[in-house]
């Protein structure tokens, strides 16, 4: 790398005007890695350093369709969180999409231009000595960066990775360099993934599994025995919930603005913020995503996300305000 060409991987990202989270990239490659899953790389168009990212990682990509508009969708990183310039994602088609996945697959080029927004982990690898990771279809994604990451530090790690057939599993080629270390399962061929190793706690291990709400149903069951918190999941799609323990009106002490704000029965406190002059970032409106998130300073929230474990949502220091309500009458946030 020439002096030029390191001072402007250096660089701040190209971001579009009036949006600092968002940097435009260039679609540089869009190819398939099995069948109904492609791979995008997404570079910086001047060679500008993109922000850091750790394993776990997703990104928002904005897709311009044409007749649904603006589309945000997340997608964990999958490629070398090393390249300065580039990231790289995989896409399944989904069979019941809503616009996304039909896009990136069927309408999206080489060449395009794209918003992207700045790396979020809500799932992120934690010091272990030892870590089984699992991994459904799609689910692979964030799997393989902890891999890679594993392999630097040298800690002893063990994949299961199952999928509908083989031609579906994306990365099988690459799983191959690592040997007896990975434990490959069709279900065409051997049926739905053995969990029995779960059985049994390791000492100082973690667990960390990514796939269809079956699949983390099932690891959640089979994995009863291991100690709160070493037990990790990233999910596609929000978990089912029952109703609000709290459906009348409360309120929110917003210490930095000083404001007070009711939040009414049919609203959510995301858009009661909003309401009041609030602006509060967010994306998905389900609570899988992270964007939303707020520090909780007093108060009891109702936790409805999709992220935080249990021992994370014993600590009512934040909440993610697009799903989540409160239990007690009043809320104090870090706005």
């Amino acid at each position: 790398m020439t002096t030029g060409e390191k001072d402007a991987a250096q660089a701040a990202p190209h971001s579009v005007a009036g949006h600092p989270g968002i940097q435009s990239l260039r679609v540089a490659r869009k190819e398939e890695l099995a069948e109904g899953v492609v791979r995008l790389r997404l570079e910086e168009p001047n060679g500008f350093r993109v922000p850091d990212w750790t394993p776990g990682a997703h990104i928002e990509l904005v897709l311009p369709t044409a007749t649904q508009g603006a589309l945000s969708r997340h997608y964990s990183l999958c490629g070398d969180r090393w390249e300065a310039s580039s990231y790289e994602v995989a896409v399944l088609r989904e069979p019941n999409s809503k616009g996304g996945s039909h896009y990136i697959h069927d309408e999206l080029v080489e060449g395009q231009m794209l918003n992207v927004g700045t790396p979020r982990n809500n799932f992120s690898l934690s010091q272990a000595k030892r870590y089984e990771f699992i991994a459904g279809g799609i689910g692979i994604t964030p799997i393989m960066t902890m891999i890679a990451a594993a392999e630097q530090l040298g800690i002893d790690w063990h994949l299961h990775y199952g999928g509908r057939s083989r031609a579906s599993m994306a990365f099988l080629p690459e799983l191959e360099a690592y040997g007896d270390k990975v434990t490959i399962w069709p279900q065409d061929e051997m049926g739905h993934l053995n969990l029995t190793f779960l059985a049994e706690t390791v000492e100082h291990g973690r667990v960390y599994c990514c796939g269809p709400e079956p699949l983390l149903n099932a690891v959640a069951g089979a994995a009863e025995a291991w100690p709160a918190g070493t037990v990790r999941f990233e999910r596609f799609v929000p978990a089912q919930l029952p109703e609000p323990v709290r459906t009348e009106p409360f309120e929110l002490e917003l210490a930095i603005s000083k404001k007070v704000v009711t939040v009414g029965t049919q609203q959510t406190v995301l858009g009661a913020l909003n309401d009041a002059g609030v602006p509060v970032l967010s994306s998905c409106n389900e609570g899988v995503c992270g964007t939303c998130e707020v520090g909780v300073l007093r108060g009891t929230p109702e936790h409805r996300d999709s992220l935080l474990n249990d021992a994370e949502r014993a600590k009512n220091d934040r909440m993610f305000v697009c799903v989540s309500r409160a239990i007690s009458d009043r809320l104090v946030l870090d706005l």
